[in-house]
């Protein structure tokens, strides 16, 4: 991918130095918090067990609590690694800003670019304590995308998704949570949960899961024609990580059964086709997961 000596956003919150406590009331997932899921495959339980990610977050209200103890923290020293990472993540933002702002204004609105958070094992945020084991994560109460960079090890290394332009699918698909945010879309979703079945409930998550793929492929569609950043195998390795995280396979891979019915963010096939509809076609019209008929 390239993307060395591309513009870095400044709208990167780095948090990795603290300690993660905060006055958000302790351990509580409620607020709202959408994100790619715990993938790693011993942090998959809820995937596993057939719990609803975004039940346990309560989308934009209060949730369980349970105070987490802070302890006096040494500043850390980030590898050459991770600060690679760091700037990746900084320079896909910005694209993504971009991106964004230019589709929003040709459809006469105005693009709100989100935070993006930095952090380490945990941090307090607007929908409750953010935690490593979420996996990245975009919280709509206060608009920000939080990832701790230890999940692209879990990425390459646990679930065998290496590359730079699946590192940028993560950040796409979390940015886009945001613009379902922004679009109304996200808050719909949320109304229509509340009173649903826990299947129904369940399927509608995926579709707005899959629309967030979606829209990460549209992004990844502007990016390469205008600044031309993508390089052999590259859209390869995206659709990769979305195959790789895919609830079925995630399901198959700590042994448990596969159960559709309990599926939150889509199948592997589901989320390699919804990605590349809309990297192929680069217009969020195509995006329309709440009306397509299969998925």
């Amino acid at each position: 991918m390239r993307w060395d000596g591309n513009r870095e956003s400044d709208n990167v919150e780095d948090r990795r130095d603290e300690d993660g406590g905060g006055s958000s009331g302790g351990f509580s997932l409620g607020g709202g918090s959408i994100g790619l899921g715990t993938i790693a495959i011993g942090l998959v339980a809820w995937l596993v067990f057939g719990a609803n990610p975004l039940q346990v977050i309560s989308a934009l209200s209060g949730g369980s609590h349970q105070q987490v103890q802070t302890q006096p923290h040494q500043p850390k020293v980030h590898s050459a690694e991770e600060e690679r990472e760091a700037k990746l993540v900084s320079v896909v933002l910005a694209d993504t800003e971009d991106v964004w702002g230019q589709i929003f204004q040709q459809r006469g609105s105005h693009y709100e670019r989100p935070k993006l958070v930095l952090f380490s094992n945990s941090t307090a945020t607007a929908c409750g304590q953010g935690q490593s084991a979420m996996g990245p994560f975009y919280c709509p109460a206060d608009r920000k995308v939080y990832i701790d960079l230890a999940f692209y090890r879990t990425l390459k290394q646990q679930l065998g998704a290496p590359g730079e332009f699946a590192e940028a699918y993560v950040i796409a698909h979390e940015v886009g949570h945001h613009v379902q945010n922004l679009l109304g879309i996200s808050g719909k979703v949320d109304a229509l949960r509340r009173n649903a079945s826990e299947r129904k409930s369940n399927a509608l998550s995926v579709r707005l899961e899959l629309q967030a793929d979606c829209f990460a492929g549209v992004w990844g569609n502007h990016a390469d024609k205008a600044r031309h950043i993508l390089e052999n195998g590259d859209l390869e390795s995206a659709l990769n990580a979305a195959a790789k995280i895919g609830d079925d396979t995630l399901q198959r891979s700590a042994g448990r059964a596969v159960v559709p019915d309990s599926f939150t963010h889509g199948s592997s096939a589901q989320r390699v086709r919804w990605f590349r509809r809309g990297f192929d076609g680069g217009d969020i019209a195509q995006c329309d997961t709440f009306n397509a008929h299969p998925l």
